[in-house]
């Protein structure tokens, strides 16, 4: 299922910024993407626990981790900021640049973007994500899946992804590119609903 389109015209980060706030899109190569509408509880829980861990790992350090909504503008070369036309909402994000945070959020790639999956995004979140983050050089991309209890880890290796990595949440995840940095899920496991088939 994909997400709806506000409409067939080319978008850049200066159509965006003038759209009302009451609907939520994401940019990809200028095409403009309706949001999903609130998520679940359980999705949220997810989302601001991993932000939780994150945040608690790596604070005194340098990187900074993020939870949405927060604008990541992803330019293709060095275009003006109002030119970009790919502008993501990560539900989770760590940034290790300091250069790459302003006062509108992300200009550049995230070294770690976590997007927790849904019936209505996971499509988007696999395909189109996963293509964007590649030739923007997320060097690290989890996709979790709450519902089935499993992780798909991309790293960036020469530019691409490559194979993923597919684990079950229990346990410890590591971030590859936050040395001594993982993820715990068997508490936030424990207080998921159980899978509905």
């Amino acid at each position: 299922m994909g997400l709806a389109l506000r409409d067939d015209r080319y978008h850049t980060y200066a159509d965006y910024l003038a759209w009302s706030e009451d609907l939520r899109y994401e940019l990809i190569d200028g095409t403009a993407y309706l949001m999903a509408p609130a998520p679940t509880l359980a999705h949220q829980d997810v989302v601001g626990e991993i932000y939780f861990q994150l945040r608690q790992a790596l604070q005194g350090k340098s990187c900074r981790a993020f939870i949405a909504p927060v604008d990541v503008r992803l330019p293709k070369a060095d275009e003006a900021d109002d030119q970009v036309d790919t502008v993501l909402q990560p539900d989770v994000l760590v940034v290790c640049d300091p250069s790459r945070l302003d006062r509108r959020g992300v200009r550049g790639a995230p070294d770690l973007v976590v997007e927790v999956l849904s019936s209505s995004t996971a499509s988007h979140d696999h395909v189109w994500k996963r293509r964007v983050y590649e030739r923007s050089g997320v060097r690290e991309y989890w996709l979790v899946h709450p519902i089935d209890r499993m992780i798909t880890v991309y790293r960036l290796r020469d530019g691409e992804y490559g194979k993923p990595e597919v684990l079950e949440l229990n346990g410890e995840t590591a971030v590859g590119v936050l040395p001594g940095v993982s993820v715990s899920w068997d508490e936030l496991v424990q207080r998921l609903p159980k899978a509905e088939y």
